[in-house]
């Protein structure tokens, strides 16, 4: 008899009437919020203007949804181009399915494009949204909680994962892996944030430490996971998609700090000039604001003299009188 456990949602949707609410769909959309915000509040603080991450994020996102999307579906093609599958499913993003992979590199994409059209570099914009990048896939992790996936090997641990009987997967007690995923996804924003104060981190380097640190943990996790997958030479595709990716991240981060060190000055030219705006306008608005003291001044002193004048002016008229 298991003790304890972690229970496993009875489903994965809400119907509000005609409107059912997906657990999966709700978790990746917090997720973007909270990157959004996040980096934008981390883009400010390094120069840029307000607006500008979730300006970026209209062409990241659905980049990044279809990145995820087509990673998984060429991966897992046998969940649904083999006989008896439907690829309609394929399409049906809901059910499950997203690969951070694609994700990341497709999302790239898209935000490269919406960088260009702001004239901003890309590197300094990705650096700002890597923790919160982090903090979305921790949040978007529970949505596998929802849908009862991507679970790891048996066991009995007080922590274990409660899984119900259904369709490709057997009634037990598992690994966690999405709660050990969203635990060190976590970590990862934690350790952006903490290296990018102490460090400086700059053209694209604190991005690129988010990769490495999540292909870390992903790597182990990954290793943990008992749902069908490719396999070459006898380890996970993903977990050496995540080997892979660690080497280019840390390689770039070797290059980069030799080549281009230090941070970027400058982030978003227009926010420096309209910063620049501003305080003209405010020198402007002291010096007439001076001006007008001065003037204040010069026309109390007319007056001063006018009264100093009139009691000489009196003295005379009144002298001439007399005599």
């Amino acid at each position: 008899m298991d003790l304890a456990y972690i229970p496993s949602p009875s489903t994965g949707v809400i119907d509000l009437g005609p409107i059912p609410l997906r657990g999966y769909a709700f978790c990746i959309i917090i997720g973007v919020f909270v990157a959004v915000w996040f980096g934008n509040k981390r883009w400010i603080a390094r120069g840029g203007r307000a607006g500008t991450v979730a300006d970026i994020a209209v062409w990241a996102v659905p980049f990044g949804l279809v990145g995820g999307r087509l990673y998984h579906v060429i991966t897992d093609y046998q969940l649904y181009f083999s006989d008896g599958e439907n690829w309609v499913d394929a399409f049906k993003i809901w059910q499950g399915g997203l690969g951070i992979w694609g994700a990341i590199a497709l999302g790239a994409v898209g935000a490269w494009i919406g960088c260009r059209r702001r004239g901003i570099p890309l590197p300094a914009w990705a650096d700002a949204l890597a923790p919160g990048i982090a903090f979305a896939q921790a949040i978007g992790r529970w949505g596998n909680w929802f849908n009862q996936e991507l679970y790891g090997k048996p066991t009995d641990l007080p922590w274990a994962l409660k899984i119900s009987e259904g369709p490709n997967r057997v009634a037990g007690t598992y690994h966690p892996t999405f709660l050990y995923e969203s635990l060190w996804c976590v970590g990862v924003a934690l350790l952006v944030i903490w290296a990018d104060r102490r460090f400086k981190l700059g053209h694209g380097r604190a991005f690129a430490l988010y990769v490495a640190a999540y292909c870390t943990g992903r790597a182990w996790i990954e290793y943990m996971r008992v749902d069908e997958a490719h396999h070459i030479l006898g380890l996970r595709l993903n977990v050496w998609t995540a080997v892979i990716v660690f080497v280019l991240a840390v390689t770039y981060i070797v290059i980069s700090a030799k080549v281009r060190p230090g941070r970027e000055e400058v982030v978003e030219p227009g926010a420096v000039e309209a910063a620049e705006g501003v305080e003209d306008a405010d020198e402007g608005a002291e010096a007439a604001e001076g001006a007008k003291d001065a003037d204040s001044g010069s026309a109390s002193d007319a007056d001063g003299d006018d009264e100093a004048r009139a009691p000489g002016r009196n003295g005379t008229a009144e002298a001439a009188k007399n005599g």
